[in-house]
């Protein structure tokens, strides 16, 4: 291949090699005719001396002008040829321009159209992107939303409320408990359950020591480890006795209570590395739940309560069960002078048919006139009539 300037020129096509051809025999041609040119000057140059003495060169001289002449046609020729080969070449090239044109021309509307698609999907792409990004925002606002929730302590003690709330009354029935009921001594537990004797109603209270946790948390040297680890401790007992001392009331609620937390990775730190704190709470009957947890415990309450309502109605369901047993009395009863007609109505129908076999008997034979073989027949469904008074 060779390329020249925008124009590109295969050796292997069969038409570029005949012009190439051509033009190798029109400079050897070219070549000959110098070269010839070039002999005559030097035989005319050798032959002025010797004019007078070699007249017998005239023919020859004469015959390298025919030669000449006959050369000049043949150049004539070749020309000819060589310029019919050079507009086919030229028209072949135009050609094969005209195709490689039309081929980059629908490539580049190919291009064009792929790439404009292409530029659509990368703009709804962008679309979702810039969705997802406001989401994300929206998501971080919500996010510092509730860390300025949790930074304060009288929302925190709402959020661990409204959460409790949420899940007692998805574990228990409406009338099995109270949220933020008023005690005797003036306290207000977040929710009393109302549990029989014994145990009693529990109170269960919402706690949540977030800034002893996040402390913790924070932690990167063991002087701010010990720290933390010591006003955790600090915090959740006193939690813990606040409970046991408002929320547990002899004779009015249960011997114990619950403490709520929020949030299970409290739960699971105060287990995994404070359990002198829980078993501190179980001294003191304030048993630590978690959302899971207190679930659990919620759900075992229900089963209490349903036992309690079912004991309570013993007197009524054992009345119900006399009263059902009465009926089933009178129902066999019944079914037995049921079957003492059943049995008559049987024993009747039984009479029926012995007379109505009789009465066709008796009847064929009056349809025979066999008067001689009647006799008196005695039927034992008919009751012979009593002798008339005296």
């Amino acid at each position: 291949m060779i390329r020249i300037g925008e124009t590109t020129i295969d050796l292997q096509d069969p038409l570029v090699l005949a012009a190439l051809g051509a033009a190798v025999l029109v400079l050897v041609l070219f070549t000959l005719v110098i070269m010839t040119l070039r002999a005559t000057a030097r035989s005319a140059d050798l032959a002025q001396p010797m004019l007078n003495q070699m007249g017998n060169l005239g023919n020859r001289v004469q015959a390298l002008s025919d030669g000449q002449q006959q050369l000049a046609g043949g150049l004539h020729h070749v020309s000819e040829a060589q310029a019919a080969a050079q507009t086919r070449l030229l028209a072949l090239m135009e050609q094969r321009l005209a195709e490689v044109s039309r081929g980059m021309t629908e490539s580049l509307h190919g291009t064009a159209t792929r790439t404009a698609r292409s530029l659509g999907e990368l703009q709804q792409r962008l679309e979702t992107i810039d969705k997802a990004q406001a989401n994300i925002e929206k998501l971080s606002g919500n996010v510092l939303s509730l860390q300025d929730i949790l930074s304060n302590k009288q929302t925190r003690g709402a959020f661990g409320e409204i959460q409790l709330h949420d899940i007692v009354q998805k574990a228990l029935p409406a009338d099995a408990y109270t949220m933020q009921a008023t005690l005797s001594n003036g306290r207000r537990a977040d929710c009393l359950v109302h549990l029989p004797n014994p145990p009693g109603p529990i109170c269960i209270d919402s706690k949540f020591p977030l800034e002893a946790y996040e402390a913790l948390r924070r932690a990167e040297t063991p002087n701010q480890t010990t720290e933390a680890q010591r006003a955790m401790r600090v915090a959740v007992r006193a939690h813990i006795r606040a409970i046991a001392e408002r929320y547990v009331i002899e004779g009015e609620t249960a011997d114990g209570a619950l403490m709520f937390l929020p949030s299970e990775a409290v739960y699971a730190e105060l287990h995994a590395n404070f359990p002198e704190i829980v078993r501190e709470g179980f001294g003191l009957k304030i048993w630590i739940v978690s959302p899971t947890t207190c679930m659990a415990v919620l759900n075992t309450m229900r089963a209490v309560l349903k036992d309690a309502r079912m004991r309570e109605q013993a007197g009524a369901i054992r009345k119900e069960l006399g009263m059902l047993y009465g009926d089933v009395e009178r129902l066999g009863v019944r079914v037995e002078s049921l079957d003492r007609h059943f049995n008559q109505a049987a024993k009747d129908i039984e009479d029926i048919k012995i007379s109505a076999e009789k009465t066709g008997r008796r009847a064929r034979r009056l349809d025979n006139f066999d008067f001689e073989e009647l006799a008196p027949e005695t039927d034992p469904a008919i009751v012979p009539p009593l002798p008339p008074p005296v």
